[in-house]
């Protein structure tokens, strides 16, 4: 097996040059391709369940296949619980055999966020696998406003909480559909100056190409979460397989069609964040 945690490839990832991506998973196709695309790239990949793909399928299931991925894959794999906003959420993670949760308690105030991100973070640490947490807000392109990560309050949230990785906004958006104007890079310096702790970048799909590039190689940005880039090829994908023959109907030959695309897709964001090879 190659289950690893998000410590475990996101330190190397930081002393290395590179980041790792968090790739969102909605069902078995992208999840497969995913690994399909980290094996050829001898990248390490971290596979994340959102609320919305724990919504369509049981938390449970969702780590048995991660795990499942996991054990047949020759690179390593983090399962990740992205966004979970309980206790409970974290809880039915680890239960799930999930090896990395993220807590999310951004919408908290300052305290609040850390007393809860702390104690997640020790759930996880007991149960041998990491934890991510989120310090500021990151908003929704066409829906909530963002919130910039204020550096004091950074250095605070990674020194009381003990999170192995810190989401942090700085200009970042979900669900971007195209290369915004750039992340907020001296917000982002600030914060490195106070405190060492891995960063995750949210809404990553928003972020310009040669950014990413720059800043996995040049900040302590180690993680970018990528996911509406990944999932517009897929529907680009499926509306090609039945354009190509309005008569079929069986979902499996149609969903293999995605696989290829997806694959090739998600090899070009390990290129880009300088992951490829580091396994």
């Amino acid at each position: 097996m190659t289950l690893v945690t998000l410590r475990d490839v996101l330190q190397p990832a930081l002393k290395g040059g590179y980041a790792v991506p968090g790739l969102v998973c909605l069902g078995w196709e992208d999840a497969r391709a995913f690994v399909a695309a980290a094996e050829a790239e001898r990248a390490p990949v971290i596979l994340q369940a959102g609320p919305g793909a724990r919504a369509h399928m049981p938390v449970s299931v969702w780590g048995a296949m991660f795990r499942h991925l996991a054990e047949g894959a020759s690179v390593p794999v983090v399962a990740h619980l992205d966004h979970g906003t309980s206790l409970a959420d974290c809880r039915a993670g680890l239960d799930s055999g999930f090896s990395s949760v993220m807590f999310d308690g951004s919408d908290l105030p300052l305290a609040e966020n850390i007393d809860a991100t702390a104690t997640v973070a020790a759930l996880a640490h007991a149960a041998g696998a990491s934890c991510e947490g989120e310090i500021g807000f990151v908003g929704y392109a066409g829906g909530a406003a963002s919130a910039g990560t204020d550096p004091e309050d950074a250095a605070r949230f990674a020194r009381e909480t003990g999170v192995d990785a810190m989401a942090i906004s700085i200009g970042n958006l979900h669900l971007q559909q195209d290369p915004g104007n750039g992340l907020d890079l001296a917000r982002l310096r600030a914060i490195e100056a106070l405190t060492d702790v891995a960063l995750v970048i949210h809404g990553g799909s928003g972020v310009p190409f040669d950014q990413r590039a720059e800043l996995s190689a040049t900040s302590h940005i180690a993680k970018f979460n990528i996911g509406t880039e990944l999932r517009m090829v897929f529907g680009a994908a499926l509306r090609a397989a039945m354009a190509r023959d309005a008569n079929r109907f069986d979902r499996n030959a149609i969903l293999t069609d995605t696989h290829d695309p997806m694959q090739h897709a998600a090899q070009a964001v390990f290129r880009g964040l300088g992951a490829s090879g580091r396994a």
